[in-house]
């Protein structure tokens, strides 16, 4: 199992500590290959464990994508260590590099730097070249500064912004390629592991380097997203496609993409009770642990109350649930709930329930599942609700929802925890629809809520359309919720027509028939 440790400062998730979501539950076997910390753990999961070491990196991007950033956190995490680590800039001074990595102050004064950009004085003194070209004049001097920094301090790592200045100093390709190759293996048999950027451009390309290089890490900046991605490490597996990234004034956060099959858990399959006897009638026991529950219906129909009516049962256990409303402020939710006897605030002062309000469109669906991972992996959350699919769906911008929702819901069944999906459906009376997103598949169990007009006042009805794991009660009973809670009647059995919102009474004689 492959576990890494956040190295940048200061990170903070919402409703989370700032402690570092760790794998407990990856599969795979530990690498015999030592490896070295990028500094930003969800890279160094992608990375299954780190950078193999002693090893040359191309990191490749656009001006503001953070290469920079990303050569910080790799210096960083060395120090850390206790490691030598070199910064050789060849185009941004020191100065302007120290004044911009306020993330990294701490740690600043233990890098060293070699500054190859150009003086202010190189300008002013006009300097010219009668016999040898430019390039010859300053390709010798570089090196010797190089090779002497590198023998000085004989650094574990290496981090050169940018190598392809090295084609202006040689301007033909083939001696271009023995030097870097010949100086990148200069590096390495000196015990560095190096991490070189590129100023590739289509006028400019840098395919070479990619040749080179024994790992290439790209990072992808337009207008609405970031992103990291990897297309060769030599040596070892990775997580392929595209990764959201995040810059902050605490560094870069990488979220992968959530691999349920890569996080799996023992559990023990039990039923969990509602603390409702007529809800356990009618799911022959409760939910399963491990089971995805959806509970769907109308707008205030009490889908919610019913999802927090079984945390408040795990609460008596002693077992602690979470709750993500995306529509429903904090506050509202809480005073809701004390209004029916579910004491949400008790359970969260002792530790059994949390509530986090989520501005879902300030999250992609991969920064929302890390969040989860650190709630179920840290705070061992057993009962986990999404309330609603809909709020969840706004964080996606347009794209398609089953497939991340699909990848978040199995990784908690695998984790062995109970999932509560609220859906909410837009007729209040009606055709029966189940979902509006067609995620009725991805659930092992759906309570159903439904409106009833019974002379002329509203009640509710309550049913179970679907349980995989075991039978259930087939008829439909009547749900009151009040200042005590919720109180669920005997089955429906005199009327007909509810599901289809056409209501009418049978006669006594044809129900005894």
């Amino acid at each position: 199992m492959n576990r890494s440790k956040n190295r940048f400062p200061g990170e903070t998730l919402p409703f989370t500590t700032s402690a570092d979501v760790e794998s407990t539950s990856r599969q795979s076997s530990p690498s015999t290959i030592p490896r070295l910390s990028t500094g930003v753990t969800g890279f160094d999961e992608i990375l299954d464990g780190g950078l193999v070491a002693h090893r040359a990196y191309l990191l490749r991007g656009g001006p503001g994508s953070g290469k920079t950033t990303l050569g910080m956190h790799f210096l960083a995490a060395g120090v850390e260590r206790g490691e030598t680590c070199l910064f050789i800039t060849m185009g941004e001074p020191e100065a302007e590099i120290r004044q911009n990595a306020r993330a990294f102050d701490s740690i600043l004064d233990k890098i060293h730097f070699l500054d190859l950009s150009p003086s202010a004085s190189f300008f002013t003194e006009m300097q010219s070249y009668d016999i040898f070209s430019p390039a010859e004049v300053e390709r010798e001097p570089i090196t010797q500064r190089i090779m002497s920094s590198v023998e000085e301090l004989r650094p574990q790592r290496v981090f050169l912004d940018a190598m392809t200045q090295f084609r202006f100093l040689n301007p033909d390709d083939f001696q271009f390629r023995k030097q870097v190759l010949s100086f990148l293996r200069f590096l390495m048999e000196r015990g560095a592991t190096v991490v070189f950027t590129s100023e590739g451009s289509v006028s400019s390309p840098d395919d070479d380097l990619q040749f080179m290089s024994d790992g290439v890490i790209h990072l992808h900046f337009n207008p609405e997203s970031r992103a990291i991605s990897v297309s060769k490490f030599r040596g070892s597996d990775f997580q392929a496609g595209s990764h959201v990234m995040r810059l902050t004034d605490t560094g870069m956060h990488v979220f992968p993409k959530l691999l349920p099959q890569m996080h799996i858990q023992s559990y023990v399959q039990e039923k969990i009770s509602s603390g409702v006897p007529e809800i356990d009638e009618l799911l022959h026991g409760g939910i399963e642990r491990g089971a995805i529950s959806m509970i769907t219906g109308p707008t205030g129909v009490g889908k919610t109350t019913l999802g927090l009516q079984f945390m408040k049962e795990a609460a008596g256990r002693g077992e602690r649930s979470v709750v993500y409303t995306f529509e429903e402020t904090k506050e509202t939710l809480l005073n809701r709930c004390e209004a029916i006897n579910i004491p949400v605030r008790t359970m969260q002062e002792r530790g059994t329930l949390a509530i986090n309000q989520v501005e879902p469109l300030r999250f992609t669906p991969d920064e929302f599942a890390r969040i989860v991972r650190q709630e179920v992996e840290q705070q061992g959350s057993r009962i986990v609700m999404l309330d609603s699919v809909s709020g969840y769906s706004l964080s996606l911008k347009g794209h398609d929802l089953v497939e991340p929702l699909h990848a978040l819901c199995k990784y908690l069944q695998n984790m062995g925890v109970a999932v509560l999906l609220v859906n909410e459906v837009t007729s209040v009376v009606g055709e029966f629809k189940v979902s509006e997103f067609g995620l009725s598949y991805l659930a092992d169990n759906i309570i159903f809520l439904r409106y009833l007009e019974l002379r002329g006042e509203m009640r509710r009805a309550i049913g179970v359309l679907k349980k995989r794991l075991s039978s259930f009660e087939r008829t439909i009973r009547e749900l009151e919720i009040g200042r005590y809670g919720i109180k669920v009647g005997k089955p429906l059995t005199g009327i007909q027509g509810i599901l289809t919102g056409n209501l009418h009474f049978i006669e006594q004689a044809n129900r005894e028939s």
